[in-house]
């Protein structure tokens, strides 16, 4: 194997970790999330709210479910393959006959980095919005706790 082979190759098996590693955050996260909502759900079921805790908690809420969007969406199967048109990947590999399989694994591989990497920059993005969202929802959620404590009106 040549050296620009061996680099494309190495480059292939980054991408390809980092998307793995991207996935494993967001399933931490989206439990984290779930974990969350379920909780403050439980928690604001019974006790009795004033109406800033209720709006402030509301709207942390809301920002939560907004991550958890995010978050799925992150992780949504992309059954196109990550080129236009899903010329390359597994579902076109399901579609060919053994024979031809060769073929279209000898692809450029180049072109499957540069797919591959959008694919790993718009999960991390959803990963990061999520988290922005997360952490104001966490936030908003801890004033609502804070106001019903304080007996705010």
């Amino acid at each position: 194997m040549s050296a620009p082979d061996r680099t494309l190759t190495a480059a292939h098996a980054e991408v390809r970790a980092e998307i793995a590693r991207t996935d494993s955050k967001t399933a931490l996260l989206l439990a984290f999330v779930g974990a969350v909502l379920a909780g403050a759900w439980t928690l604001a079921r019974d006790l009795p709210l004033n109406r800033p805790a209720v709006v402030t908690g509301g709207v942390g809420l809301v920002l939560l479910v907004g991550a958890a969007g995010l978050l799925l969406r992150s992780v949504r199967p992309n059954l196109g393959g990550p080129h236009p048109g899903g010329r390359h990947g597994f579902p076109l590999w399901a579609t060919l006959p053994a024979d031809e399989i060769p073929a279209a694994l000898s692809s450029d591989l180049a072109a499957d980095i540069a797919g591959l990497s959008r694919l790993a920059v718009a999960k991390f993005t959803h990963l990061r919005r999520a988290v922005d969202l997360t952490m104001t929802g966490g936030a908003l959620l801890l004033l609502a706790a804070l106001l019903t404590a304080g007996g705010a009106r």
